[in-house]
């Protein structure tokens, strides 16, 4: 067959057809194989090479359904206590500082926030570009009504400890001056505290506030509004939604946010694992266990707190035996505990201070035997024994003196089966052990007010800033003061109040290592754990999760940055800054 010129004879489309047509049926079958890999494979290196060059990015849009436990009543930052109304508040409000995904304080609200030489003046300078939802500016007039009304008595803001004594001076539209007694580097924590819009809420009168409307019809200036409400044929609140407010300063990513609320834990299981809510952070331990972890995201948030049980040597003299003291704190496997009693969501702990938001040098004595030998052996070396029906005894002034004691704690789902777990852990020892559990109120009133207990199971909140004063001065020791151990210890009040004044982080920093050495060595309390925050999302949720959070509530302090959706873009295209 006379060859022919390829060049020639194509001539466009109608030049290839005619090509095509006088080549064989085979040689067309291979032209045709041959353009087909050639175009799957540039199609395919397209693919390959935008897989490996291009980033996700998260775009606006998108729903996040979120689970609470609990009714919605006071969704107001001067008023919220539960879970519930605590977490809208920090959706819908914003406060002079935030925290960041690092934990850190950035201004909010705030253009600037300058603390003079002696820490005890803070000046704020307000952003003149920050509105509330009804389009209002936020000025120093919002700020200075919200924290005065905190610091009303009639109203009984939980938050009055915080602002009792500090004086708030008006300086001009968006400046203000917060003047302290003394200087307390702990102070900049409190500025996150949510504003008030005050042309909704000066019309009021403070034994008003309680019952009004705008408890849960808020008004802020946070990242989120509310768009629409439903409530149940009872008439209480079943559902917000909320929508990300275009005219503020965050720009969030998550469109839209609906609140869901249920009665109980088992209701809030089934919505997550029916698919009706995507993200909760208000499950229980128990319910957790039942929760298929490869199916959603688990974010674990450290918690300041410690819970433990504080000795009250002045309702029983058997405590003020440090070898008792030593032996009780020795005997309990405290991570064994924690895998029991809280399914792992916590960490155990021998110190006052939350490991997780200091890095304690270790004081705690090493030793080979067990918790139980070595707890025997403490006993032994205090001059108890054990009598032949297993209790220990010790002759006091020839009167023989058996080692019991009792458990004072709340009758609550942990503090129970914690109590339970420790009370028989002492008894397997042969220490005759009683649990005496009360509600709530009662246990705060006639318990812990009045002192009243031998050992108290109790929970300590020392917040981010790591503020030990109520809990550990001796000038705590009475009602309404917290230092429920009722300890003393002239080199540790020396700590505790130089480490509320120091401004050098490096000091403040050595001063907390003498504190707490000083505490463990005295075992004034059995420490036992640091709980954390467990927040449950689906697979879809981006999270930007905040380091060292005061409650729950902070982790949606970094909400503008979450996302839902997502766009693969190449790098040339994304915003270099």
């Amino acid at each position: 067959m006379k060859r022919l010129n390829f060049l020639q004879s194509f001539r466009g489309f109608d030049g290839l057809f005619s090509y095509l047509e006088r080549l064989s049926s085979g040689d067309r079958f291979l032209f045709w194989l041959t353009t087909i890999v050639l175009v799957v494979s540039i199609f395919w290196s397209g693919f390959v090479i935008n897989k490996q060059v291009s980033v996700l990015l998260p775009i606006e849009g998108g729903t996040l359904r979120e689970g609470i436990i609990g009714t919605p009543r006071f969704v107001n930052p001067v008023l919220a206590i539960t879970r519930a109304d605590l977490d809208l508040s920090n959706l819908i409000y914003s406060g002079i500082m935030r925290r960041t995904t690092t934990g850190d304080l950035v201004e909010d609200l705030a253009d600037s926030v300058t603390v003079s030489s002696d820490g005890k003046v803070y000046s704020v300078a307000l952003r003149k570009d920050v509105y509330f939802h009804d389009g209002q500016p936020v000025t120093a007039y919002d700020v200075v009504y919200t924290i005065e009304l905190i610091k009303d008595s009639g109203l009984k803001s939980p938050n009055r400890g915080n602002w009792n004594t500090v004086k708030v001076e008006l300086i001009s539209d968006y400046e203000i001056n917060f003047i302290l007694d003394e200087a307390y580097f702990p102070f900049m924590e409190n500025l996150t505290q949510g504003i008030l819009p005050k042309h909704f809420w000066e019309p009021l009168l403070v034994d008003e506030i309680p019952f009004s409307q705008l408890n849960t019809e808020p008004v802020g200036s946070g990242p989120y509004m509310v768009t629409d409400t439903k409530r149940s044929s009872d008439g209480l609140i079943s559902s917000y939604n909320l929508t990300a407010f275009t005219d503020s300063i965050y720009n969030p990513k998550i469109k839209d946010i609906r609140t869901k609320f249920y009665a109980s834990d088992e209701e809030l299981l089934s919505a997550l694992q029916t698919g009706d809510i995507d993200s909760t952070g208000a499950l229980s331990v128990s319910a957790l266990d039942k929760v298929n972890l490869d199916e959603f995201n688990v974010i674990q948030y450290p918690l300041p707190r410690t819970f433990g049980l504080f000795l009250n040597h002045n309702k029983s003299a058997i405590l003020r035996d440090q070898s008792i003291r030593e032996a009780l704190n020795v005997a309990i496997d405290k991570q064994d505990l924690v895998d029991k009693i809280l399914s792992g969501y916590a960490k155990p702990t021998d110190s006052p201070i939350p490991s997780d938001f200091f890095a304690l040098e270790s004081v705690s004595k090493e030793t080979s035997d067990s918790g139980a030998e070595e707890a025997k052996r403490l006993l032994r070396q205090g001059g108890w024994t054990q009598s032949e029906a297993g209790n220990w005894v010790k002759d006091d002034d020839d009167k023989e003196q058996v080692l019991s004691l009792t458990i004072t704690t709340a009758n609550s789902t942990l503090f129970t089966e914690v109590a339970d777990y420790i009370s028989e852990v002492w008894r397997n020892l042969g220490i005759q052990v009683e649990v005496a559990k009360f509600e709530q109120s009662d246990l705060i009133q006639s318990v812990i007010r009045t002192r009243d207990y031998e050992l108290l199971l109790f929970g300590t909140d020392v917040g981010r800033s790591l503020d030990l004063y109520p809990f550990w001065h001796s000038s705590q020791r009475e009602d309404p003061g917290l230092n429920v151990a009722l300890y003393t210890h002239i080199d540790a009040d020396a700590y505790l109040e130089n480490f509320r004044t120091e401004p050098d982080p490096s000091i403040r920093s050595a001063t907390l290592q003498k504190l707490n050495g000083t505490i463990v060595s005295e075992t004034p309390a059995i420490f036992l754990f640091n709980p954390t925050f467990v927040y449950v999302t689906n697979k879809e949720i981006g999270v930007f999760a905040v380091e060292r959070i005061s409650k729950p509530s902070d982790r949606f302090d970094t909400i503008p940055q979450w996302h839902i959706s997502e766009a693969s873009v190449w790098p040339l295209f994304t915003n270099k800054k």
